[in-house]
């Protein structure tokens, strides 16, 4: 009887705690909600947009912060739209006397490339107290102090809150911000060289900071700025030095989404930085989203802004998006989800375990999980495993708009040199690392061999047989093949290394490749690059050591080989091909080109193809200039890394981009699926639990036995 009245007790609290809610990590209040669930691993540093830059942060601050242009989430190659303005802005050119120039005249005649931004009227901030009035129209929590914060730990503990309008004159103060000595914005240096005026606005600021205590605030609308206007209410014109294109993409990144001169003020009170009420911490924006919950150790929120309006799904993207669903639903008013919930992962592992389990709606493919999620067939296609596809999950591929080398330090004097023996001993190195082998091996096929700077999705891209590097490969049966080892042997006898020794003195080719862990640094990798050094007999050294003395080394122009990559900042060729600019040397400029590579023709080339539109014209340059790098190989072309995704069937509308971030607002659920699919995918396992119940009673029943014949015993005696 005890123990039947055990069992009674114990087994019903079993079988509640298998139920497949008790397994759901979430409250029980989001369940059946519209919440998109996703995960990071990273804490973001910075969401203030003048100082926010990583691709971390742009999870967030891209679905917040509402900048005049953005990227249309489907087209590719990538083109800007109007986001908060009306049109993208078609810039007029100036001369030095102030008189206007033809939309084609010479950049070498252009003096002022001036923009006007005209902004949608309508737009309003999301709510937040910074707005609230009191009745006679001055700020509510204006004039707070230590005192008066007591209480006051989020955003939310402020009872009251408002909005407005969205006007031109927060554009202004965003750009003036650029230039705030207190802030650091990573763009200063060079929007400082193109916007009239910002350079000498921050030398202003900096004097006027030296003149206040640290914790003051700066109003920066007692100083001017002169290159920057407002024309009336819902118009800016912005004035930059001579020619420069490119600035349309800027305008669609954080650094130019408006900031209210009240929320700067508002944050800037006694008290507030202590208790991380900072821009940086609780942004405001005009955006489909407002930042609800922060706690970047455990848990992030993002939740619908109530006062966004006027943004619809797009009706046409790029040929097979029709097919893949992404147009279904054209036309239907954005954002399509409610909430979205940001789980911090520190570890890959739960992380994969929950999204197979549906408690996370899509995922990236970490490499211990890759073989569970995908499948290369005989010809090298991918495709999902069988587990994925029963569970309806799709994989989403695309190639990142980045670009990973290995480059040669042009001032050395065993790689370096434009003399044609130069060139050889480049090229036969080239050809001999098989990139293929390295993508298969170390990359799970995710990449593909560059041929060139560009990756795929930036115009001046050629794919096919117009496309390969005539040095590395050849076309045959209408593919691109690496060139045998031997091309690269003959290669390297005419450059004077027979066999990997000098011609003249018979000494061993050796060659220093610097590094740091988490490049190129790991011992397999270079276990296997010093093979593919060894097929030309070429002895490789490593030298790793840390970042910072990397990046010293690199600056001084004190290594041979290096391994890097480059992320676009816009998706624009010119981002690329100023990575070899001679005004972009390392040790003669302290720019970016690290190869020190410099050659007249290209540098000459460069400056017609920047400033040019997108067309015939600009791609022949492009053609061009990719012939003259891949003929010098300052650089071994590496690969463009692919990204894989997976995301679950009951998510909509997912499409994958490198350089817009605001992808949130397009996505749809089925939120129906989800719950039923997460109860099929979470029901309790019983047998264990009768297993384990007749275990207990195979240890109780010997026990009770034993305790009744004692009881019996002694009722007798």
């Amino acid at each position: 009887m005890i123990f039947f009245r055990l069992a009674l007790f114990i087994v019903p609290l079993l079988l509640a705690a298998c139920g497949s809610e008790q397994n759901d990590p979430y409250p029980a209040s989001e369940r059946g909600g519209n919440i998109l669930y996703s995960a990071f691993t990273e804490r973001p540093k910075h969401l203030d947009p003048v100082q926010s830059y990583s691709e971390d942060e742009g999870v967030f601050t891209a679905q917040i912060y509402e900048p005049p242009l953005q990227y249309h989430y489907l087209k590719r190659p990538y083109t800007l739209v109007a986001a908060s303005a009306q049109a993208v802005p078609v810039p007029r050119y100036f001369d030095a006397q102030g008189r206007e120039l033809p939309a084609d005249a010479a950049s070498e005649t252009i003096a002022t490339s001036v923009y006007e931004i005209s902004i949608r009227p309508g737009i309003r901030y999301q709510p937040h107290p910074a707005f609230a009035l009191n009745r006679d129209g001055t700020a509510r929590y204006g004039k707070l102090d230590r005192e008066s914060l007591q209480g006051i730990e989020t955003i939310a503990d402020f009872p009251e809150s408002g909005s407005r309008e969205l006007v031109a004159d927060d554009y202004l103060y965003e750009i003036k911000r650029l230039a705030h000595p207190r802030l650091h914005s990573p763009i200063f240096g060079m929007m400082a060289q193109r916007i009239v005026g910002l350079a000498e606005l921050g030398e202003t600021l900096q004097s006027e900071a030296k003149s206040l205590p640290a914790d003051t605030w700066i109003d920066l609308d007692r100083f001017a700025l002169k290159g920057v206007t407002v024309v009336d209410r819902h118009t800016l014109r912005i004035a930059l030095a001579g020619k420069y294109p490119q600035f349309v993409y800027w305008l669609a990144m954080p650094f130019f989404a408006p900031v209210p001169r009240e929320v700067d003020r508002f944050y800037a009170q006694p008290g507030m930085a202590e208790k991380n009420l900072t821009l940086d911490w609780y942004p405001v924006g005009t955006g489909p989203y407002m930042l609800t919950e922060n706690n970047p150790n455990s848990r992030m929120v993002l939740e619908r802004n109530p006062n966004f309006h006027g943004e619809t799904y797009p009706c046409e993207g790029e040929p097979g998006d029709r097919e893949a669903g992404l147009l279904a639903d054209c036309g239907k008013a954005l954002p399509l989800i409610d909430k979205v919930v940001f789980s911090r992962e520190k570890e890959s592992i739960p992380y994969w375990n929950k999204f197979l389990q549906g408690y996370y709606d899509a995922s990236g493919i970490a490499s211990d999980s890759f073989d569970q999620a995908v499948r290369f067939g005989a010809g090298g296609d991918v495709a999902l495993s069988d587990e994925m596809r029963a569970k309806g999950i799709r994989l989403l591929t695309s190639v990142r708009a980045s670009n990973f080398y290995m480059g040669f330090n042009m001032l050395d004097p065993v790689v370096g040199g434009m003399a044609p023996n130069d060139r050889k001993l480049r090229q036969a190195l080239s050809i001999a690392i098989d990139q293929e082998e390295f993508i298969s091996i170390f990359m799970n096929g995710r990449g593909i061999a560059a041929m060139g700077p560009l990756p795929p999705g930036i115009f001046g891209h050629l794919d096919g047989e117009a496309g390969i590097n005539p040095v590395v490969y050849d076309w045959v049966d209408g593919q691109a093949k690496r060139k045998p080892v031997d091309v690269a042997k003959r290669l390297l006898a005419e450059a004077g290394w027979p066999n990997g020794r000098d011609a003249k003195t018979g000494e061993p080719l050796v060659i220093y490749l610097d590094t740091t862990s988490g490049g190129m640094g790991d011992k397999s990798r270079l276990d296997w690059l010093a093979r593919q050094f060894a097929k030309l007999d070429i002895q490789l050294v490593v030298r790793s050591t840390d970042f910072n003395r990397f990046q010293e080394k690199i600056r001084k122009g004190a290594v041979q080989l290096y391994f890097l990559g480059w992320n676009a900042d816009y998706p624009d060729p010119e981002n690329f091909f100023f990575l070899l600019l001679g005004s972009e040397g390392k040790v003669a400029k302290m720019g970016e080109n690290a190869s020190n590579y410099v050659n007249p023709e290209y540098d000459k080339l460069f400056g017609q193809m920047k400033d040019l539109d997108n067309g015939p014209r600009r791609q022949a340059l492009i053609d061009r200039m990719n012939r003259i790098l891949q003929d010098d190989a300052p650089w071994i072309f590496c690969f463009y890394p692919k990204s894989y995704t997976l995301a679950h069937s009951w998510l909509y509308n997912r499409k994958p981009s490198d350089v817009g971030h605001n992808s949130l607002k397009y996505q749809r659920l089925d939120v129906g699926e989800r719950e039923r699919r997460r109860r099929e995918w979470n029901e309790p396992v019983l047998w264990p639990l009768f297993a384990g119940a007749l275990a207990l009673a195979a240890l109780l029943l010997p026990a009770l036995f034993y305790y009744r014949r004692r009881e019996r015993a002694s009722a007798r005696t």
